[in-house]
């Protein structure tokens, strides 16, 4: 049976303008991708998610700046709710655009819910920056945490699972004492990136104690690390932690293209978390997941990883080689050459002369983080 995926054209509103990293110009060459390979999606079309449900994570006072500031009315203290930076700027029609993408991961949560469906691909979404009162990073409203607050509602103990290289700080702290949710989120440390949180002292408070769990990673770590220590701490915490369902943000800015961190995962790496984390979903969530999209600012990259979480998650084979007339299309749209393969190519950039002491930090980290919230899972 083929994953149920929910997409509308309404997602390629949220548009930050021309120049700006989070570009709806993925969304569009993967789809163009996907139909060239034979395998369009057959979405289901959301809603946008309604002003009540935004406002069951965000605060009124914050939804009301975003709601003026969408009308392009303008007022001084936007910048302090993270309105009109250089990260999240205005434009117009950004509360309906926000709107979309939150109802979209809603909409996902509802069909695992409900029973319609097992896993369901969301085909955007993933704004886990967004705090209560404060958009952050190219996130104004947190469509992650709206769908994790729906699943809590219903009674689900919802684990969430973070690959963007960029901390998930806005869901960790939106549910950091919240005993039903799990947080996981493995990134290149806060020490060299943005948010600069995402430590292994986070470890959540109150009832949440213990339930939130970071993997801070060295720059330049590269696949066979990243996978060793995500196995090593994330098992365990689903072991313990049992979820009813999973919520996976897929941002693909760990690629070693990405122009914006410096993790170097490869697309190979990337089918093997695919894989290890469906595997995690069956064997400790009961079959239930939610995918959403998230980070990635190498259109070349970001299409490609994509490709393969769509093609994967619907059994669908994996092509060697990418349709000459996309390449073409793209290429000269973007005036360079697109890697011609799903997969990169072998050595793609130069060897880590650091590779074995990055790869012992990680491992303590690892461990560290371990040590610190065990005592916490009885």
């Amino acid at each position: 049976m083929s994953v149920p995926v929910v997409y509308t054209p309404h997602y390629l509103d949220y548009n930050f303008g021309p120049q700006h990293p989070f570009s709806p110009l993925r969304l569009v060459m993967l789809l163009e991708l996907l139909e060239h390979l034979g395998h369009p999606p057959r979405p289901t079309e959301p809603s946008p998610a309604t002003r009540e449900e935004v406002r069951t994570v965000h605060l009124e006072s914050f939804v009301r700046r975003v709601e003026a500031a969408s009308r392009g009315e303008v007022s001084p203290g936007f910048e302090h709710y993270g309105l009109g930076t250089a990260d999240t700027p205005i434009f117009p029609g950004m509360d309906e655009a926000a709107r979309w993408l939150v109802g979209g991961t809603l909409s996902a949560a509802r069909m695992v819910a409900q029973g319609q469906a097992r896993e369901v691909l969301q085909l955007g979404g993933g704004l886990h920056h967004a705090q209560r009162d404060l958009a952050a990073g190219f996130c104004v409203y947190n469509d992650l945490s709206v769908a994790i607050r729906y699943l809590t509602h219903q009674g689900l103990r919802v684990a969430y699972v973070d690959i963007d290289v960029h901390h998930g700080d806005g869901v960790q702290w939106i549910h950091y004492d919240e005993a039903e949710v799990l947080t996981f989120s493995i990134h290149e440390s806060g020490r060299y990136l943005y948010p600069g949180t995402g430590h292994i002292h986070e470890i959540g408070k109150a009832q949440g104690t213990g339930r939130k769990l970071n993997l801070p990673l060295e720059p330049f770590t590269e696949d066979g690390s990243y996978l060793e220590v995500l196995q090593m701490s994330l098992e365990p915490a689903l072991r313990w932690f049992r979820p009813d369902v999973m919520v996976i943000q897929c941002g693909a800015d760990a690629h070693y293209q990405d122009p914006l961190a410096e993790i170097l995962l490869s697309t190979r790496a990337y089918a093997k978390i695919f894989h290890l984390l469906r595997q995690y979903v069956a064997e400790f969530a009961q079959g239930r997941a939610i995918y959403t999209l998230g980070g990635g600012y190498s259109l070349d990259a970001t299409t490609r990883v994509w490709a393969l979480l769509y093609l994967l998650l619907q059994g669908l084979p994996l092509p060697e080689r990418l349709p000459e007339t996309w390449l073409r299309r793209w290429g000269l749209q973007l005036g360079r050459e697109l890697t011609p393969t799903l997969h990169d190519p072998p050595s793609p950039y130069p060897e880590i002369p650091r590779r074995a002491e990055i790869e012992q930090r990680n491992r303590q980290v690892a461990e560290r983080l371990l040590e610190a919230v065990r005592p916490y899972w009885k």
